[in-house]
């Protein structure tokens, strides 16, 4: 049957928060009967933004990842949960039934992402239900997507195999794969927030003018691998992105007829400006 997914576009997410007020103008204070008890209005974050600054000036990125309940196919809440507290609805939704689980603040450790919280005026594990309340009487769309300026996120009710295609094609990822909990929410350019860049800024300097060296040519290599190529750009800058972090070893090769040939050897760990690289001319 078809199942509820989310994909949230890190590379569009710029720290607003409206995901993160909407979900409490939702639920602080309000009570979903079956679904869930009123949200504290300190204390939760169901929808938070996590940020990440790398690189050095003047070659900086920052990016922001949304984060909430993933609603994992093999949720360990679920599987931790004996007395149908925690469950999976059909349509791929879990929920915290907030009467079967007040008084039981063991659910909170459960989720290996730290998406429940405990309510202590309430005595009951919470977290985001997909606005479950919201969809079952027929709104087209979450609350997240409805107040997102910049469509960060976009939810969609697919066949299974339909959403693995969708993976597939848009290269969506989830987070921290190694759980196996196999998580519903997907993210895209979710590398982003969790890889690095190797780059820098090329010049010249003729009769004491620095200008930037543009359409220098520049292979990333590693264990005698090319990992990806480019060009300096009209600043002389370059940045080869996507990197792993603290992964070892890269070289850059540069290449120029009016310049000459010349490599550079760095080492990762975070993301790293190699600074200002001045060009010699062959033939001075």
């Amino acid at each position: 049957m078809e199942k509820w997914n989310l994909i949230i576009d890190v590379a569009e997410c710029t720290n607003c928060n409206n995901c993160f007020l909407a979900c409490k103008d939702e639920y602080v204070g309000n009570d979903f009967p079956g679904y869930s008890a009123p949200q504290p209005l300190h204390g939760h974050k169901w929808f938070y933004i996590e940020s990440r600054e790398h690189g050095q000036y003047p070659m900086v990125d920052v990016a922001y990842r949304p984060t909430t309940c993933n609603h994992c196919n093999d949720a360990p809440c679920v599987r931790k949960s004996t007395d149908g507290a925690v469950y999976q609805r059909p349509d791929g939704i879990v929920m915290i039934d907030p009467d079967k689980a007040r008084g039981n603040p063991d659910i909170v450790n459960s989720c290996p992402y730290g998406a429940i919280w405990w309510n202590e005026d309430e005595q009951v594990a919470q977290k985001w239900n997909f606005d479950a309340h919201l969809l079952d009487r027929g709104e087209p769309r979450l609350r997240c997507e409805q107040v997102c300026p910049t469509g960060v996120f976009r939810s969609l009710k697919v066949e299974d195999d339909q959403m693995n295609q969708i993976v597939e094609d848009e290269e969506l990822q989830v987070l921290n794969p190694e759980y196996q909990a196999n998580p519903r929410v997907y993210y895209k350019n979710l590398d982003n927030f969790t890889r690095c860049f190797i780059g820098g800024t090329l010049v010249t300097i003729k009769n004491g003018i620095t200008d930037a060296a543009v359409g220098i040519e520049i292979a990333l290599t590693q264990g005698g691998a090319t990992l990806q190529t480019g060009e300096s750009d009209e600043y002389g800058d370059f940045k080869f992105n996507g990197l792993n972090c603290d992964s070892g070893n890269y070289t850059l090769q540069f290449h120029s007829s009016e310049y000459g040939d010349f490599e550079i050897t760095t080492e990762l760990i975070q993301s790293t400006y190699l600074g200002t690289l001045t060009l010699s001319n062959t033939s001075d």
